[in-house]
């Protein structure tokens, strides 16, 4: 009897530490953003930082979390250590956004189209525009 509880005891433990095993990043289905359309730093990415009550930069103002998210200094905090150009998927801004995979609950969440802003600004080449 003790033979075959250690068994299940065995295959439930292993099941367990198994089971919660999870590595990839959940995003979200995002809209396509139109080819035609231009994705500006200044009017499209800067504003989603601190919008309807979305500030990041409550947090993100230079003292608190990195990067300072502020405007006049967010470009430059960004790029090229939070942002690769070209490459939203391996930057680590789109990779931790709310709605993406904060690191801590922001008390918001961003909605998909912006998330698709973002990252179309990023795989367009993360441009100062």
């Amino acid at each position: 009897m003790k033979k075959y509880l250690s068994y299940i005891l065995g295959f439930l433990l292993s099941s367990l530490s198994m089971s919660c095993y999870y590595d990839e990043l959940f995003i979200p289905e995002l809209p396509d953003i139109p080819v035609d359309q231009v994705v500006s730093y200044a009017n499209d990415i800067q504003p989603i930082f601190i919008q309807n009550g979305k500030d990041c930069t409550a947090c993100h103002d230079g003292s608190i979390a990195q990067p300072d998210l502020r405007e006049g200094n967010s470009y430059n905090a960004l790029v090229p250590d939070y942002v690769v150009p070209g490459n939203a998927e391996n930057s680590e801004l789109f990779q931790k956004l709310p709605g993406n995979n904060h690191p801590i609950e922001a008390g918001f969440l961003l909605n998909s189209i912006e998330i698709a802003l973002i990252k179309t600004w990023i795989d367009r080449g993360a441009e100062n525009n």
